[in-house]
């Protein structure tokens, strides 16, 4: 089976918990079609760079998949029927990354580096 990388940017007027449930559609989809899911990461309501379908931001997810070429084209016919997906990529790789991505490791140095509010009085 091959590794993909799979990004998927859906619509700013849904709640993260419906995000998170596309997110496990997708695990369920690619798991019926004889994959694997080895990464979900949920990076939450981002701005975009420029307007999607009348939307100026969107809750991004990264998966990292390992599953057959049939599985990512269904899965892929599946997201462009789904009205709240704006974008979504996907990227055959050599090896799945499974640390954490850019994106989430410096939200989380950011965190350590503010001050908490009982720290500062």
């Amino acid at each position: 089976m091959a590794l993909y990388e799979h990004v998927v940017i859906s619509r700013q007027d849904i709640s993260p918990q419906q995000a998170e449930a596309l997110n496990d559609t997708i695990k369920a989809l690619i798991e019926d079609l004889g994959g694997s899911v080895a990464k979900i990461e949920y990076w939450g309501l981002r701005n975009l760079t420029y307007r999607i379908k009348k939307n100026r931001k969107g809750h991004y997810s990264l998966l990292a998949l390992d599953a057959p070429a049939p599985a990512v084209k269904e899965l892929e016919r599946q997201l462009s029927i789904n009205e709240d997906v704006l974008r979504y990529m996907t990227i055959r790789v050599e090896e799945l990354d499974l640390e954490l991505s850019p994106v989430l490791a410096r939200r989380d140095r950011d965190r350590e580096r503010e001050p908490r509010r009982e720290e500062m009085y």
